[in-house]
């Protein structure tokens, strides 16, 4: 099994861990990792936060935000109109 984590394989990723216990200690890695999920959670709220904003503004200045989402329904749309014309062929074969 190949694990592959952006640019990182299995193997390299299982030697920074071994790097990181080596410095820190086994008795600081869960302290570690809360701070690193701690991070994480206020890294996913400010993000939330700016979507919001952008989101406000856009209303307030009058732009269409729901744009995507009807272009997403309408592509929705053909693909299962598709489905639905080329289903009995894929059975066939």
């Amino acid at each position: 099994m190949h694990i592959q984590f952006l640019f990182i394989s299995g193997v390299e990723i299982i030697f920074i861990l071994f790097i990181v216990v080596m410095i820190f200690g086994a008795d600081k890695l869960p302290e570690i990792a809360r701070g690193l999920g701690k991070g994480m959670t206020q890294l996913k709220n400010a993000t939330n936060e700016i979507k919001s904003e952008i989101n406000n503004s856009a209303k307030d200045y009058g732009v269409d935000t729901e744009l995507g989402a009807s272009v997403t329904n309408e592509i929705n749309k053909v693909k299962d109109e598709i489905d639905d014309i080329t289903g009995p062929i894929k059975r066939q074969f």
